[in-house]
């Protein structure tokens, strides 16, 4: 970790934060009484599976102060829970996603400003083994971006893993599309899923979600190179 205090002109504060081999840091925030929390993981032996954990800072990240483990088990190098990504909600919680290999997206809540994530458990949102990505809007809605489990209309995809190499369990691996929905009740419920993207031949995955303006979204991809724009009234209709 290192921060920047005049525009990322120069950076300062270059720290470890731990030795494990680390995936993707999927989010960032700040909390509305100044926090900074993210997400990171680690990779676990013995057998070899992923974690995931948050770090979090009260003083402009000049130091950081790491929560509790979240180890859900696996066996393979695409096993266990992995990028996560994260949202304050209007009482104050903090809400993780996290991507597993179970079908569905499973949750993690904070209620002590990310210093520990306790209770966890599937959060009944059908999902890809892919990361999600969540955001708060102007609108007071939180809006998600993931791939689902399955392609629009369908039941079933080839499954990967299951050997306990990649994974310990059978996992839908599909990233062809890239689909939308939005909570208005701080992600009790969400409006039904819209596919947004599609790639036949190849990985739409790995979304971010940014509103430069209310109403608009900026929806990006870096597997492969998606760049969209978004009128968040559209999708609502």
């Amino acid at each position: 970790m290192a921060r920047s205090r005049d525009g990322g002109r120069t950076w300062e504060h270059l720290q470890k934060l731990h030795d494990d081999w680390t995936g993707a840091n999927r989010d960032m925030i700040q909390t509305r009484d100044g926090r900074i929390v993210f997400t990171s993981m680690k990779l676990l032996g013995n057998p070899g599976r992923h974690s995931v954990l948050t770090y979090a800072s009260d003083d402009e990240g000049r130091t950081w102060t790491a929560s509790n483990l979240i180890d859900l088990g696996g066996n393979g190098h695409h096993d266990g829970v992995t990028e996560a990504t994260l949202v304050e909600l209007k009482d104050g919680r903090l809400l993780q996603y996290i991507r597993t290999n179970w079908g569905q997206l499973w949750r993690a809540v904070s209620v002590d400003a990310g210093r520990s994530w306790h209770p966890h458990g599937p959060a009944g949102i059908d999902a890809s083994s892919t990361p999600a990505f969540l955001e708060r809007l102007a609108s007071g809605r939180i809006v998600l971006v993931w791939n689902r489990r399955y392609p629009e209309g369908q039941h079933s995809w080839p499954p990967r893993g299951g050997d306990g190499v990649w994974s310990a369990v059978p996992a839908s691996n599909f990233r062809h599309e890239l689909s939308i929905s939005f909570s208005q009740d701080e992600c009790e419920t969400w409006s039904p899923p819209v596919v947004i993207a599609r790639k036949e031949d190849g990985e739409v995955c790995y979304p971010y979600a940014f509103e430069p303006e209310p109403g608009l979204l900026w929806i990006t991809a870096h597997r492969f190179d998606l760049r969209i724009r978004l009128r968040e009234a559209d999708l609502l209709r």
